[in-house]
């Protein structure tokens, strides 16, 4: 059985796995390790974890524009994520470098759902259909 939930169509495609999961902003150009897809910032919550292969669960992209880039490189190297779900509205450097990176994303959730979100839960991504599933 699964709980489904509407979401808004930022970059369509589908995504399936773990959650990763913060409630803090990502600064993608300085927070990342783009060559292995590690969150490098000391202070963030999620320092040392991969974003490969995962649900990237977040509110935002904080910091340059440039991160669109950064998001790019994340998939050029094989370490991003499946999908990336924003807990707030969608940012720009979120959307431009999913969009070019072909990663789904989706943005304003229930607010229900976002607060039950956790690491390590299976979830899925339909960003065509605006469907956001815990599995």
């Amino acid at each position: 059985m699964s709980l489904q939930v509407n979401c808004r169509k930022i970059v369509g495609g589908y995504g399936r796995g773990k959650a990763l999961v913060t409630r803090q902003p990502i600064n993608f150009l300085a927070m990342l390790d783009t060559k292995v897809g590690t969150i490098t910032d000391q202070d963030h919550e999620l320092f040392g974890q991969s974003v490969k292969n995962v649900i990237l669960v977040f509110p935002n992209a904080i910091g340059s524009s440039v991160g669109a880039y950064a998001i790019y490189s994340l998939r050029v190297n094989g370490v991003a994520p499946t999908a990336i779900v924003c807990t707030n509205k969608a940012d720009i450097t979120t959307a431009s470098g999913c969009a070019i990176s072909s990663i789904p994303v989706v943005d304003m959730l229930e607010k229900t759902l976002s607060c039950m979100l956790s690491s390590q839960m299976n979830i899925s991504v339909d960003a065509d259909n605006g469907i956001l599933a815990v599995i």
